[in-house]
């Protein structure tokens, strides 16, 4: 379902080569923290969940009241939390604390807790994000960095990058762990943004491919110059961005 959507309305989906998640034997539960640039990213999260780390069972909070319009998703691993409110965190956390308690569990969560703009700094870190490790001092905390840009078709791109596992997180002072965990995704989030100006797909892996080209009319009449002049129909707007159709 999250596949065939994105297939429509994204030009692709891509992980960095560097940013690849390293080998996970599932003996650790696991914490993915990203920012948070779009509504996208609930997509975002099933895509690369399934195709990356596909031994794992998935929980991703949600506030609650949007939840209600998407009620399909508690089917998939996706519950409800009361956002600015003490009775809401309290409740993330215990649901946190039993998600985590299984070893090939992993939670996927945007950190700042809001929607944020990709060069926005310092990353903000919500305090239940900051507060897991101590109730889950076994996990593995993995930053993920997001982009949505526009190459030079009419649907954007979709790229992600992982950077290294925070560690010894449990250890630290809540703000010396906030600290930690905001360089280590701003870390990852500043390498991405290199790639995608770089606007070369070499430098990621693809995980799926959607439309190519413009669409609409001008499509159109571009197809029909390529017929009359007897040559191959490239539906892409600029050949030399976006790798090979």
């Amino acid at each position: 379902m999250f596949a065939g959507f994105a297939r429509k309305h994204l030009r692709a989906v891509r992980v960095a080569h560097w940013g690849l998640p390293g080998a996970d034997d599932g003996a650790r539960p696991l914490v993915v923290y990203a920012n948070h640039p779009s509504w996208w990213d609930g997509v975002a999260f099933m895509l690369y969940s399934t195709e990356l780390f596909p031994g794992r069972r998935m929980f991703i909070p949600m506030e609650a009241e949007a939840l209600t319009r998407y009620r399909f998703m508690r089917r998939i691993g996706v519950f409800g939390v009361e956002q600015n409110s003490a009775r809401g965190a309290v409740a993330f956390l215990r649901t946190a604390k039993e998600v985590l308690g299984a070893p090939g569990h992993m939670l996927w969560m945007n950190a700042p807790g809001r929607f944020m703009d990709v060069r926005e700094r310092p990353v903000p870190m919500a305090p239940g994000l900051v507060r897991l490790a101590e109730y889950a001092p076994e996990a593995r905390f993995l930053p993920m960095a997001i982009e949505y840009p526009f190459w030079a078709e009419r649907a954007p791109e979709m790229l992600c990058a992982f950077g290294p596992p925070v560690e010894g997180l449990a250890g630290l002072e809540r703000a010396a762990r906030g600290e930690a965990l905001s360089r280590a995704l701003e870390a990852t989030m500043d390498r991405l943004a290199v790639d995608a100006m770089a606007r070369d797909p070499a430098r990621f892996r693809d995980l799926l491919r959607g439309r190519e080209g413009m669409g609409g009319v001008y499509e159109r009449w571009r197809l029909a110059q390529a017929v009359l002049r007897g040559k191959p129909f490239d539906p892409r707007h600029d050949p030399r961005v976006g790798g090979k159709a």
